[in-house]
Formats: structure tokens, C-alpha cells, sequence
């Protein structure tokens, strides 16, 4: 039996069969494994496509044991298809959320489907520079970068994005960078900050660190062409747990709860933290939040995350209609596994594109609240 075909092959499989199906134990490992097939199938597809091809040609796939990879190839193509099919779904059903709320997507750019094809991974456009590592604070875990365009015309609005990783891990150059390339090239002044991590740290320290590194933004980002009239927070899991957290407890008067004029968060985690139960002084749950503080929300979750169940964000989501007057997009995206901002694929492009169109309206409120 050829290893050299076997050992991709089985690799495929299992990164294929993890992605069409939902585990939750081990979930915070398996939704890594299952990654690649849920971003990239079209990239394994062709992969395994060219090793079969190589190996029918050297006669590997021929008599019992040949014939049996052979078939399992075949399936593992077909399901790869089928991953492919459900990621491209990602963009009628964003597509229909921004219409739901009397916006129209934004304006895509001839080919934009070429990038996603042959280069999934996000590239930093010259057209955006990075300062950055900046320190908000005296941990080396308390820094941030700040993304801007190399040319703009006016100041423009300001984001601050927070990674995830379980409050345990992470880094803030790992995920959601093709949305701040993106914003960044359209003028915005984005900043990408890292926070204090358990056990060391607990989660009154990751809230304070949080705050810190808004109260910079909207301290410093003018520096860096950024406009606080709008400031925007943004996070993916942990970090969209953050968000949800700062977003709901803003208090005007205090200046150590600074100002958030809208939220964004992907595929985040809104139950209480580490051992904490319904007695805890501080709430670390947005459900047990005030919902009538809440900012516009743009909430995204996979419906098929292993690691933090989509039910979490239904729950929120059904929170903050029950008692919010803002403006609450959501959507589920079909067959999205954790950690879908990974990479700039398909189905992240289409979050992106719903993102702006979000924020869109967000400008245009707050400007005309301002003004």
C-alpha cells in the first residue's frame, strides 16, 4: 500500500469528515483540524484530485486494497464538493440579512471571487501600513497594532479588535485580518490589540485590559488618522466576548467605560467565565446584561461550530431584540465551523462585505448624531 498516497489521503479525510459533522468534545482542537476543509475544500479538492491522478498512474489504485482508497477518494471528493457548496451559501444568506434591514451589500469588484480561489490566505495590501507593537500598558501582553491607510484624504472612523483563544491563547495578528486590511484600505483606523491571559490573569484583568486599550483608541487613534466620533469594537470568540461585555456596560459618566458606538463579534462565547456562576458581582455574561444599553450589534456565528455552539449567539441575539431599540444584525452562516476568519475565503469574504455594509449605517447615524 502506497504511504505516499495513504498518509495525504487519510489527512484529508479526517479533516473532511470533522468538517461535516459537529463534536462537541474536544471541540477547542477538532474545529482547527476541521478548518482547512471548511475554508479551503476547493484547495484539498484539487489536492487530492492531482495525488489520485499520480497514483492511478504508477498503478497504486488498482486490485483490493487500490480499489478500496480509490473509493474512499471519491467520497471524500464528493464531500469536499458539498463543503464547497455550503461555503459558497455564506453569501446570499448574508446577503439577505443586510436587505432585511434596508441596506444593499456593497459594490463588488470585478473578479473579487479570484482572491478567495488561488490565495485564501490574508496578504496586507501596500495600500495599508502597520504600526504597531504599541503598549497600552506595562504587561508585554498589553499592546496593539494599528492599521491605516498609506494615503487618505480625511480622518476616518476607528476600530478596535479584539482576538480570541479562550482567554488563554492568541494573538491579535492571528484572525479577522482580512476585515482590517479591508476597512483599513477603505479609510478606516483600525487597532488590533492583545490582552492579559488566564491562569495568570482572571477575567476581571481581561475587562480592564479591554477598556484600556479603548480608552487609547480614543485617546491616540487621532495620531494615527483616526476620527472618534465613531469607535467601533470588534472581536472574534473571546474576544466577541469582550465585546459583547463592554458594549452593554458602557456608563457615560465613568470614564473608565469608554464610549462604543457599535459592536461586532464572531463566533463568540456569551455564557459566564470560568467557574463563575448567577452570584457574581460583576456579570460576565452579556445575557445577564442590561439590553437597552446596547449599541447597534452585528452578530455572525457558524451553525456548525464544535466549539462554541451556535445556541449562544441565538440566545444573545433573542436578548438584545427583547430589549434593545438599536439596530441587531444577525446570521448563521451554513456549515461555518469555528475560527472561520482564519483565512480570507469565500465564506469570510462575505462576512466582510455584510460588515461593511453594517458599518455603514453605523457611520452615517453616529456622524449625523454628532453633527
Amino acid at each position: 500500500m502506497p504511504l505516499g498516497y495513504v498518509l495525504p489521503l487519510a489527512l484529508i479525510v479526517i479533516t473532511t469528515v470533522l468538517a461535516l459533522i459537529r463534536i462537541r468534545r474536544w471541540g477547542n482542537v477538532l474545529f482547527a483540524v476541521a478548518l482547512p476543509a471548511d475554508e479551503i475544500p476547493h484547495i484539498l479538492f484539487v489536492y487530492l484530485l492531482l495525488i489520485s491522478l499520480l497514483a492511478w498512474d504508477e498503478g497504486d489504485l488498482s486490485g483490493g486494497p487500490g480499489t478500496v482508497l480509490l473509493v474512499i477518494a471519491v467520497l471524500v471528493g464528493v464531500a469536499l464538493l458539498v463543503l464547497l457548496a455550503s461555503a459558497l451559501r455564506a453569501r446570499p444568506v448574508i446577503d439577505a440579512m443586510v436587505r432585511e434591514h434596508g441596506a444593499e451589500p456593497p459594490a463588488r469588484r470585478p473578479f473579487w471571487w479570484l482572491r478567495p480561489l488561488i490565495l485564501p490566505l490574508p496578504w496586507r495590501p501596500r495600500s495599508v501600513i502597520r504600526t504597531g507593537p504599541i503598549f497600552y500598558g506595562d504587561d508585554r501582553r498589553q499592546r496593539l497594532d494599528v492599521y491605516r491607510p498609506r494615503r487618505s484624504d480625511a480622518p476616518g472612523p476607528v476600530l478596535v479588535y479584539f482576538h480570541g483563544g479562550g482567554y488563554f491563547s492568541g494573538s491579535n495578528r492571528w484572525e479577522a485580518r482580512a476585515l482590517l486590511y479591508r476597512l483599513s484600505a477603505q479609510g478606516w483606523t483600525c487597532i488590533s490589540a492583545t490582552y492579559r491571559l488566564r491562569p495568570q490573569y482572571g477575567f476581571d484583568e481581561h475587562l480592564a485590559d479591554a477598556r484600556a486599550a479603548l480608552t487609547w483608541a480614543h485617546e491616540n487613534a487621532d495620531i494615527h488618522g483616526g476620527d472618534t466620533d465613531v469607535v467601533v469594537m470588534a472581536g472574534s470568540s473571546a474576544g466577541g466576548h469582550l465585546t459583547a461585555l463592554c458594549a452593554l456596560s458602557q456608563d457615560r459618566s465613568d470614564p473608565g467605560h469608554p464610549r462604543v458606538d457599535a459592536a461586532v463579534s464572531l463566533y463568540a462565547f456569551y455564557g459566564r467565565y470560568y467557574g463563575r456562576g448567577p452570584d457574581e458581582a460583576q456579570p460576565s455574561t452579556a445575557l445577564a446584561m442590561d439590553a437597552s444599553k446596547a449599541p447597534p450589534f452585528f452578530l455572525v456565528h457558524g451553525d456548525r461550530d464544535c466549539y462554541v455552539p451556535v445556541e449562544d449567539a441565538r440566545a444573545l441575539h433573542r436578548h438584545l431584540e427583547e430589549g434593545s431599540q438599536q439596530e441587531i444584525w444577525y446570521a448563521e452562516l451554513p456549515g461555518g465551523q469555528h475560527g472561520f476568519d482564519a483565512m480570507q475565503s469565500w465564506r469570510f469574504t462575505a462576512v466582510i462585505d455584510g460588515v461593511e455594509a453594517f458599518l455603514a449605517r453605523v457611520v452615517v447615524a453616529r456622524r449625523a448624531t454628532v453633527r
